[in-house]
C-alpha cells in the first residue's frame, strides 16, 4: 500500500518542478524503478513505465495514476537491450507526448559469481541490458533533446567487491557513459550524469544476494547486517533518482549517490537525526572556520588560473578535475562557502551535514603529484611542485577528519 505522503515531498522541491515533463524510466515495474516513477509523478512529469513484464509494468501505472491523478503515468512493454522495442516505445511516447525529456536507465539484470563461473551467456545478457540498453536508448532519445536544447539522461552506477564482476563490470561502466555523454553535451542544454541507488532491498538485489551471500560465507542477513552502513529503502533511494533530476543542473556530469541528492533537495530519511553537535574551544573553531577558507582559496586559485588558459587545456582541467574531486570546481566553491557559513554560526553539526567528499578532493590533489613526476624533469622544480600538493592535499584530509 503506497504512503499518503511521498518521501520525495518532505524537502525543498515543489510540487511541479516538472510539470509538463515526460519521463521514461526502464525497469519501473518495481522497487526502486517504481518509486521513481511515483516520484518523478509528485513533481509534475508524465511517466512512461518502460517495464519488459507486462504485469508488474501495467500494475505500476495503475498505482500511480491512482495516487496522483489520471494520466500521471502510462505503461510501455519495452525490453531495453532490444533496439526495436526501444524504437516502438519511442514511437509510442512521441505519437502521445510529442517528446522526450528525461530518461533514468534503471532497469538491470544482476548476474553473481566468480568471474570464471559467470557463463559467456551471462555476460552477454548483462551486457546487453547494463550497457548497450543506456547506449540504445541515448541514440534513440539524444537527438530529439539535442534538437530542442534540453533534457536529462541519467545514468544508473554501481561499483561493487568480489563475485560481482558480470554486473558491476558492466555498471560502472555506465558511470563513464555518463562522463563522456558530459563532455559531448558540454555547450548544451541536454545534462548527463550517473546516481547509484545504494544497497536497497528489492526483488532483484535480493534474488542477487541470495547467491552472493554464501561465496562470501555469509546468509542474506548476514550480508545485510555486513553492509548496513550502505543499505536504504527503495523510496530513499528513488527520491534521490528524482531529485537529481529536478536539480540537474546541480548535479550535470557528476557521478553521486542517493543520499547525497537526499541531503541537496532537503529530505531526510525516516529515522534519521540531525547529526550531533560538537562544541569546539573558541581556538579551535577559529582554526577549523581558517582551515575551512584555506581550502577553499587554493580551489578559487587553480579554477581562475584554469579559465586562463587555451580552450583545450582549460576543458580538460576543468573536466579531470570534477571527474576526480567529485563534481565541478564552481560547485566546490559553493559547498565550502555554505560550510564556511555553518561553522562561522557555531554550529559544526550543520557542516558536517554538507557530507562534502574531501577524501576525493585530497585525492585530486594527489593525483597533480602523480602528473607531476612524469612532466616536472627538473628535480629542483619538481621538489618545489610537490611540497605546494601535499600541503593541499594534507589541508583536505585534515578537513575530512575533522567533519567525520
Amino acid at each position: 500500500m503506497l504512503e499518503s505522503k511521498p518521501l520525495i515531498s518532505r524537502g525543498d522541491l515543489n510540487r511541479d518542478s516538472l510539470q509538463g515533463q515526460v519521463a521514461v524510466v526502464t525497469g519501473a515495474g518495481r522497487g526502486i524503478g517504481f518509486e521513481t516513477a511515483r516520484a518523478l509523478a509528485w513533481l509534475g512529469a508524465h511517466v512512461i513505465i518502460a517495464e519488459i513484464d507486462h504485469d508488474t509494468g501495467s500494475r505500476a501505472a495503475e498505482d500511480i495514476n491512482r495516487e496522483m491523478g489520471e494520466d500521471a503515468a502510462c505503461f510501455i512493454a519495452t525490453d531495453v537491450g532490444d533496439i526495436s522495442s526501444i524504437e516502438d516505445m519511442a514511437h509510442q511516447v512521441l505519437e502521445k507526448k510529442g517528446k522526450i525529456d528525461i530518461v533514468i536507465n534503471n532497469a538491470t539484470v544482476t548476474p553473481m559469481g566468480a568471474v570464471q563461473d559467470v557463463s559467456i551467456e551471462e555476460w552477454d545478457y548483462s551486457y546487453r541490458v547494463n550497457l548497450q540498453g543506456p547506449v540504445m536508448l541515448a541514440r534513440t532519445f539524444l537527438p530529439g533533446m539535442l534538437k530542442r536544447d534540453y533534457g536529462v539522461f541519467v545514468c544508473v552506477s554501481s561499483v561493487g567487491e568480489a563475485y560481482m564482476g558480470a554486473y558491476e563490470s558492466l555498471k560502472a561502466a555506465q558511470i563513464h557513459l555518463g562522463s563522456t555523454l558530459d563532455a559531448e553535451l558540454e555547450e548544451t542544454g541536454v545534462i548527463a550524469f550517473s546516481i547509484g541507488p545504494g544497497l536497497v532491498h528489492t526483488p532483484g538485489a535480493l534474488a542477487g544476494i541470495e547467491k552472493l551471500a554464501p561465496l562470501y560465507g555469509k546468509t542474506v542477513e548476514e550480508f545485510f547486517e555486513m553492509s548496513k552502513e550502505q543499505v536504504i529503502s527503495a523510496e530513499g533511494a528513488a527520491a534521490g533518482f528524482a531529485a537529481t533530476v529536478a536539480l540537474a543542473k546541480t548535479f550535470r556530469g557528476m557521478e553521486i549517490d542517493s543520499r547525497s541528492a537526499l541531503r541537496t533537495a532537503g529530505i531526510s530519511l525516516p529515522g534519521e537525526q540531525d547529526p550531533e553537535e560538537v562544541e569546539f574551544e573558541e581556538t579551535s573553531l577559529t582554526e577549523v572556520i581558517a582551515l575551512c577558507r584555506k581550502v577553499r582559496k587554493t580551489i578559487y586559485e587553480q579554477h581562475q588560473g584554469w579559465l586562463e588558459r587555451p580552450l583545450f587545456e582549460r576543458q580538460w582541467m576543468l573536466r579531470n578535475f570534477k571527474k576526480v574531486a567529485g563534481m565541478p570546481a564552481e560547485h566546490w566553491l559553493e559547498l565550502l562557502d555554505k560550510m564556511e557559513q555553518a561553522l562561522e554560526e557555531g554550529s559544526f553539526g550543520k557542516a558536517a551535514a554538507l557530507k562534502a567528499p574531501l577524501n576525493k578532493l585530497a585525492g585530486f590533489y594527489k593525483n597533480l603529484q602523480q602528473l607531476a613526476q612524469g612532466y616536472v624533469k627538473d628535480p629542483v622544480e619538481l621538489e618545489k611542485n610537490l611540497q605546494i600538493t601535499r600541503q593541499w592535499q594534507e589541508d583536505a584530509e585534515k578537513l575530512s577528519d575533522i567533519l567525520q
